[in-house]
């Protein structure tokens, strides 16, 4: 008989990482196999709040918020591509070239939620973002992914016309910040159990059997 399992997946969608890490969880899921029923919330994160809307070019970025070289982080794209690669996720780094404000992108995330598309909408928002280079935060970007995944047109247009779950929005992110929550992906299993960082399959699967063994 299956476990049912909350799973919070904490992130940004400008967070490579948070790609790789639903990627493996995804992956130990379906090891764990009918074991577990699994259920994902997305929660949300901006790493860059303060971002303006038309985002800022990506080396600048990671120099001015990390002190990192270009060298230091062409390697890093290079590792995350590969990790990504790994996992079946294609990271296009020539067309990664802005970093932007994600703060629309989970008002729509919310709604999605309420939709019951929200995991659809999460990982067309990705391959947005970081395989064809869109800007996530745009309007028309958003209207077409979310059109994509089954989401009404008029309904995301009229939301991205209002401030409708802006407050929403806010209390969430500012829950998990509480909660000591101030890096992504963060997953957090039955309210309990944290996993930080993107993991390794493995380092999942191994968690979540340690988690259905012990509960």
């Amino acid at each position: 008989m299956s476990k049912a399992m909350k799973i919070d997946f904490v992130s940004d969608v400008s967070c490579p990482w948070c790609v790789i890490g639903l990627k493996a969880l995804e992956q130990a899921l379906d090891r764990v196999g009918s074991e577990v029923e699994a259920e994902i919330h997305f929660q949300p994160f901006e790493l860059n709040p303060q971002m303006q809307p038309e985002g800022q070019e990506l080396y600048e970025h990671m120099a001015q918020k990390y002190g990192a070289s270009k060298e230091q982080s062409d390697s890093t794209r290079e590792m995350i591509r590969a990790r990504g690669e790994e996992l079946g996720f294609e990271f296009r780094m020539a067309n990664l070239q802005r970093i932007y404000n994600t703060f629309d992108t989970h008002r729509v995330l919310h709604l999605a939620k309420l939709e019951g598309c929200q995991h659809e909408l999460k990982q067309a928002l990705f391959d947005a973002y970081f395989t064809l280079g869109d800007n996530p935060g745009a309007h028309d970007v958003l209207l077409r992914v979310a059109g994509q995944v089954g989401l009404d047109s008029e309904r995301v247009q009229a939301l991205l016309a209002s401030d409708e779950f802006t407050e929403q929005v806010r209390e969430d992110e500012s829950f998990y910040q509480n909660q000591g929550i101030h890096a992504v992906p963060a997953v957090i299993i039955n309210d309990r159990h944290l996993i930080e960082g993107g993991q390794p399959v493995e380092y999942f699967e191994s968690a979540l059997r340690q988690i259905l063994a012990s509960e």
